[in-house]
């Protein structure tokens, strides 16, 4: 019975996390100049990972994009919100697979989050060369490096200050559990 409880509080955060990836857009958007760099939508499924497991944190990260995108119109669906599917399942599903892997200490957060967006953001860039091939244009080094890095640093910084103690906090509250 006690797995089953587990079960629907990682249900329910797993959908409290796509309602937030559907919102916190609209916040950071009112941010002059670097509102859309904060990557929002990134951090539920960051946490989604964490607290909710690899195959949660994937379904996560691969749903949220492409349903913001069919309800809200933003990121456009092709190739954005397409791409951004895989990066994002791969967030979500490194992040829950890492976090159980790794020791359970601080540093080790910070070791998840960067191999997971490493990873995640080299998903993207197959993602955008497949997608760009497939319709008939080129992706470049400096369109990769750009979008995975140069143009993502502040939401990158934001995740690396915010992620890891959230995540502290939520296995205090005894929200994140090792089953």
């Amino acid at each position: 019975m006690k797995s089953h409880a587990l079960t629907t509080r990682k249900l329910v955060f797993a959908a409290v996390c796509l309602a937030l990836g559907m919102v916190l857009p609209f916040l950071t958007g009112q941010i002059p100049a670097i509102g859309s760099m904060l990557l929002p939508m990134h951090i539920p499924v960051l946490l989604a990972g964490f607290v909710c497991g690899g195959p949660l944190g994937m379904a996560v990260g691969f749903i949220l994009p492409l349903l913001r995108s069919l309800t809200l119109m933003m990121p456009p669906l092709y190739p954005a919100a397409v791409a951004m599917a895989f990066e994002m399942a791969t967030y979500g599903l490194l992040t829950g697979v890492l976090y159980k892997l790794l020791p359970q200490k601080p540093v080790f957060l910070y070791v998840n989050l960067i191999v997971s967006m490493l990873l995640g953001r080299l998903v993207w860039g197959a993602a955008r060369l497949i997608l760009f091939w497939i319709s008939g244009g080129s992706f470049t080094w400096q369109i990769f490096w750009a979008g995975a890095f140069l143009n993502a640093w502040p939401g990158i910084l934001l995740q690396l200050i915010i992620i890891p103690p959230l995540v502290v906090a939520l296995t205090r509250a005894r929200l994140i559990s090792d089953d």
